[in-house]
């Protein structure tokens, strides 16, 4: 074996290749073919698209799985805290010994060809679930559709969860284009459960042109609220058959019963065409799954005083869905901070835009030893001029540079810049009041550092 432990794997893996994406089947599809393995597992496959949503749908979908008996493997990126979470038997990640067994196979299989960190992945999560014998399997597409490494798996049915502007170097700048290149995954004559309530024609249009069974949230599913007041349960109208007492979703926002709603039709469509036994109970599935679908990072608390949160958030339709979050849960007296990474390639002022309505003061944090990765100088400078209220009044191009890892008061804004997170949790700790609250978010690697600080201020907070 070429190396025995799953970091230096993973090491190895991010130099393999000089970019660190690489659109394209043509290198994945054929060490997949010298692997000896195939387009097709002898079970029912799932393909799940979007700009956001992807990961709750899985989370979902694996939980009603489980609920209802079904073998389940589940693959997702990027991951929280370790690479295993991506591979799951079961709900279970797999472990270290058997993520480098697959390794092995897929370096045997590839010779000279030079795979991505994330196909290299794809091929050993798909190595292991051939191996693994399920009943269902879920992969979650990493980036658009067409050309990701998981569109060389053809899947029985197909799910948009949205389609919304990002990644724009890789999938163009407007949702017609971005919504041709995530109906890639679709399968002629194979069925589409699409969760955007107003999909862009390029969908529609592959979608015919595949023959593919079109649902479409709003049109043949939709959620309701139950008549009692005194309910949080909700009903789900749809063409394979209605729902009713569905518990809400164990995941923060109002959205996310959409999302279920979504999963819960995809298992719906997959009994209608005998792939799934006739007598399994989705209804009973659902009612016990959704209270406990578990999906780290989306608007997820870490501490009481003051309140601290994480959110994914990274792309401006995700930073409307956090923005609502923030005025649901907004309290009397206390001043909400926030505390943001992101990456070099996303539309910043975009994302900040959207929620800076609910924040008061800032802090802008870099990402260290990270691709993409963007300073806090960086992130800062990529702000319009006119972005903090009385910006104008305080600070000009010329002063901007000498804001580095110092604070700026102004009239009615605090903006803080720190060179990591975890020195931005810090700074902004010893400036929160106990009835403020921290909002963290920007990037998996942003709640990925913040969750990984909080969780060692917690140990020696219970050590004390």
């Amino acid at each position: 074996m070429r190396f025995e432990s799953l970091d230096d794997w993973l090491a190895w893996q991010e130099s393999l290749n000089p970019k660190e994406i690489d659109l394209g089947l043509e290198r994945v599809t054929r060490v997949l073919t010298q692997a000896g393995l195939s387009a097709s597992f002898d079970c029912p496959l799932i393909t799940v698209a979007g700009t956001n949503g992807k990961g709750s749908v899985v989370a979902t979908l694996e939980a009603l799985a489980i609920s209802a008996g079904i073998k389940v493997c589940s693959y997702t990126s990027p991951h929280i805290f370790q690479y295993n979470e991506r591979i799951k038997i079961d709900g279970r990640p797999v472990g270290d010994t058997a993520l480098c067994e697959a390794f092995e196979r897929i370096d045997q299989a590839r010779g000279d060809t030079g795979l991505t960190y994330f196909e290299y992945g794809t091929l050993a999560a798909i190595d292991l679930f051939f191996r693994a014998q399920p009943e269902l399997i879920i992969l979650e597409v990493g980036l658009g559709g067409r050309l990701d490494a998981v569109n060389i798996m053809d899947a029985d049915v197909s799910v948009l969860t949205s389609i919304a502007i990002d990644h724009i170097d890789w999938l163009g700048d407007n949702r017609e284009l971005i919504g041709f290149e995530k109906a890639g995954i679709f399968r002629a004559g194979k069925p589409v459960v699409c969760g955007e309530i107003q999909p862009p024609e390029s969908v529609f249009a592959e979608a015919e042109k595949k023959h593919c069974e079109l649902l479409l949230t709003g049109r043949d599913f939709s959620i309701l609220s139950e008549d009692s007041a005194a309910s949080d349960n909700w009903i789900l109208n749809s063409s394979y058959g209605d729902m009713t007492a569905l518990p809400t979703p164990n995941l923060t926002g109002e959205f996310q019963k959409n999302n279920a709603a979504t999963a819960i039709v995809v298992l719906q469509v997959l009994q209608s065409k005998g792939l799934l036994a006739s007598d399994i109970d989705i209804t009973d599935a659902a009612r016990s799954a959704l209270g406990r679908v578990d999906l780290n990072g989306r608007f997820q608390k870490l501490k009481n005083q003051p309140q601290v949160f994480v959110d994914v958030a990274h792309n401006p339709q995700a930073a409307i869905a956090l923005s609502s979050q923030l005025k649901l849960t907004a309290t009397d007296g206390g001043k909400t901070w926030a505390i943001v990474a992101m990456l070099a390639d996303k539309d910043v002022a975009g994302v900040l835009e959207k929620v800076s309505g609910d924040i008061d003061n800032w802090c802008f944090a870099g990402l260290q030893n990270i691709p993409r990765a963007m300073s806090a100088e960086a992130l800062f400078k990529r702000l319009p001029d006119d972005f903090f209220v009385a910006e104008k009044a305080v600070m000009t191009d010329e002063n901007r540079h000498e804001l580095s890892l110092n604070q700026c008061t102004m009239l009615s804004e605090t903006v803080l810049l720190a060179e990591a997170v975890e020195k931005a949790c810090d700074v902004v700790l010893s400036e929160a009041a106990d009835d403020d609250r921290i909002i963290i978010f920007g990037s998996f690697y942003t709640v990925t550092e913040a969750m990984n600080y909080f969780s060692a201020l917690n140990d020696k907070e219970h050590d004390r």
